[in-house]
């Protein structure tokens, strides 16, 4: 029947073309409604769906899994800890094509199939090329949002969606800001929220390291400035204004002849834009394609390409106007994304003034014949890192990124890098300076993210879930607008909005955060699929030490801590982990292998099963890790387990010749 009502809406916008009036079709009534078809939002319809509501997806392009599936292979992860749930579900689907536990690298076309599966599996109604152009209200209530076809908007036929909750899943908040939901868009001023890296800053990431004339005519300044500078002066460091941080695009491109379509000039191609980089290689030469790109690694002979250095694929400052701009001046500001990106590969790899060197390597590589089908090989995905933002009761902020605050909600957790990208370029000093690039590692703990954050003003909405524009200060979100924890949030905001249907009229303020919290932890999939038992050295009730073990709180940690040896076995040590298994099962052992200088290029463990115990000796030297994660899980073996069998594995530095590490354990069930 879903099927048929989806028919019939698409065969009504083609009647309404006949006239020249807004033609409102039936409306369509789902308990949940899911504005965009990102990954956050089909994650959060599937988690719907699993809850046994009826589901609306819409997507206002074709495009599925944003920017999962849009050229964002090389995961921005922070900790792996902080995947959980059905974000973990899908790296570990992604690492099931791989023939891997889990996969944080990956082609385009894998995601977009992986996320296709979730809407295939739950049979979740998908509306795409349907845009919000309005949402009325009763008091505090979304009653309905408003859709145009944003393929053909000249047809005039409208089609309205009514639902008990409705959940914002998009990069840009347009659901929100139609429901009249308090947002800003820029930099707060580091004032309003006692911070330190809102606001404008002058760092040395991705910055202009030597001095490069901004003029047209070197050292004339009448002459004008060179393409991509501000004419206007740098305001005081940590000022707020409505700048945003640049967006680009994650290219994808592939070095297999047989399968690449050749990089050619594009539209409106203007190799002036690119003095810049000229400019700046003179003063410091090139020496690989890597000294303006990060240029890394996929599968297949495949990239996920993105900014780097003082130049590069940033389209700094010519996105202002893209969160709150109209939908025609938004295909006008991709476009000149496009463009500009196109161009930048094109000129790289034939403007003379490029070393011979470097426009080899670049004529290297082209675009994947087996990528974006359907939009020219090219992804259809602007990298909209930030738009706008909510605020809400409680604003994320600074102070909850380095654990100065912590909240009393949190239903997610975040770990990456304060990492905002630069917001624009301007003249300091006589010579060009980019600004707003901040990237401030952490060395706390992954932190919690409010509930509170992620729905409105009670006196505002109470109705609506946004899971990407949360409510946090600039900085704050530059750590929390991650792909996984945008997964994980829509997740819980899904899950919630089960609850408020079921128990609280549909009012998302007054779902018991604590029982969520079990919900989710109960069900971390969603479903009646077992969990992981996952033990780690910080719970000191699972696991114990034989001794002196250094304490480790690095980065390089999963989760909070580890421990490591690197006496190479001259004083006998072992750590034992203990999970609380609930039945017995067949159970994949993993050991978490971390990043470290001078690994062990053995590790001995020990496997009681209940009924014996197995000897396992890890052979690490083929052991990869692969992008931003601090580690991998490295499977131990298969064993049946009993749940009163009181099993365990140890850790030990027997035949050690270099560090071992004693971090974490994960019995997943053969089984779900």
């Amino acid at each position: 029947m879903r099927k048929v009502v989806s028919f019939i809406c698409l065969l009504l916008v083609g009647v309404s073309s006949l006239s020249a009036a807004p033609k409102v079709t039936a409306a369509k009534s789902v308990d949940i409604c899911v504005y965009g078809g990102t990954s956050l939002g089909v994650i959060a319809a599937y988690t719907a769906k699993k809850q046994g509501k009826s589901v609306l997806l819409i997507e206002p392009t074709t495009h599925i899994g944003g920017m999962s599936s849009g050229g964002l292979g090389q995961t921005d992860i922070g900790n792996k800890f902080v995947v959980q749930g059905l974000a973990l579900d899908f790296y570990r689907r992604v690492g099931a094509h791989y023939g891997a536990l889990e996969m944080w690298v990956f082609e385009p076309h894998v995601a977009e199939k992986v996320f296709r599966q979730y809407i295939a599996e739950e049979n979740i109604e998908l509306w795409c090329n349907r845009r919000i152009v309005a949402a009325k209200k009763e008091g505090t209530r979304i009653v309905n949002i408003t859709l145009e076809d944003s393929a053909a908007p000249s047809k005039k036929t409208n089609q309205v969606v009514e639902a008990k909750v409705f959940i914002d899943a998009t990069y840009e908040g347009d659901l929100m800001a139609k429901a009249g939901v308090s947002y800003t868009v820029g930099r707060e001023d580091n004032k309003v929220y006692n911070e330190t890296y809102s606001g404008v800053q002058v760092m040395k990431n991705h910055q202009f390291r030597v001095d490069v004339d901004p003029y047209v005519i070197p050292g004339k300044k009448s002459s004008g400035l060179l393409w991509g500078i501000n004419k206007k002066p740098r305001q005081p460091i940590g000022s707020g204004d409505k700048k945003v941080q640049a967006y680009n695009f994650r290219i994808c491109l592939t070095n297999e002849r047989e399968n690449m379509v050749p990089i050619t000039k594009p539209d409106n191609y203007d190799p002036s834009k690119y003095e810049l980089l000229i400019r700046w290689k003179e003063k410091d030469p090139w020496k690989s394609l890597s000294d303006a790109f990060i240029w890394s690694k996929m599968p297949n002979n495949k990239t996920d390409i993105n900014n780097r250095g003082a130049f590069s694929t940033d389209m700094i400052g010519a996105n202002w106007n893209y969160p709150e701009a109209s939908y025609e001046e938004r295909a006008r500001i991709i476009k000149a994304h496009e463009d500009y990106t196109k161009g930048l590969l094109y000129f790289v790899g034939h403007d003379e003034r490029i070393p011979e060197h470097i426009r080899r390597s670049m004529l290297k590589w082209g675009y994947p014949k087996d990528e974006y089908v359907n939009n020219n090989h090219w992804t259809p995905q602007l990298y909209v890192r930030e738009a706008r933002r909510m605020v809400s009761d409680v604003v994320m902020t600074q102070h909850h990124c380095q654990g100065r605050e912590v909240v009393d909600d949190g239903i997610a957790l975040a770990a990456y890098t304060m990492d905002s990208h630069n917001c624009d370029r301007v003249v300091i000093d006589g010579f060009v300076r980019n600004e707003g690039n901040v990237e401030i590692k952490k060395d706390v703990n992954p932190y919690p993210i409010s509930y509170r954050s992620i729905v409105p003003k009670r006196s505002e909405v109470t109705n609506l879930y946004v899971t990407f524009c949360l409510s946090a200060s600039h900085i704050a979100f530059g750590s929390i607008r991650m792909e996984p924890v945008a997964m994980a949030l829509s997740q819980v905001a899904a899950t919630a909005a089960s609850m408020a249907i079921d128990k609280h009229n549909g009012i998302v303020q007054d779902v018991d955060v604590a029982a969520l919290k079990a919900e989710i932890e109960a069900h971390p999939w969603g479903d009646n699929r077992k969990p992981d038992v996952l033990v780690d050295d910080a719970n000191d009730a699972c696991v114990r030490f034989v001794g002196n073990w250094t304490f480790d709180k690095s980065r390089r940690c999963y989760a909070f801590t580890r421990r490591y040896d690197n006496t190479l076995g001259k004083e006998a040590r072992s750590a034992y982990f203990y999970p609380r298994l609930k039945e017995t099962d067949e159970y994949d052992v993993y050991y978490y292998y971390p990043r470290q200088k001078r690994p062990s290029s053995v590790v001995c463990f020990n496997v009681f099963d209940g009924a014996a115990t197995h000897e396992v000796v890890l052979n690490t030297k083929g052991i990869k890790i692969l992008g931003q994660t601090t580690g991998e899980w490295v499977r131990i073996g298969r064993y049946k387990i009993g749940a009163g069998d009181a099993p365990y594995v140890e850790i030990t530095n027997r035949n050690a010749d270099g560090t071992v590490v004693a971090d974490a354990v994960q019995f997943v069930p053969v089984k779900r």
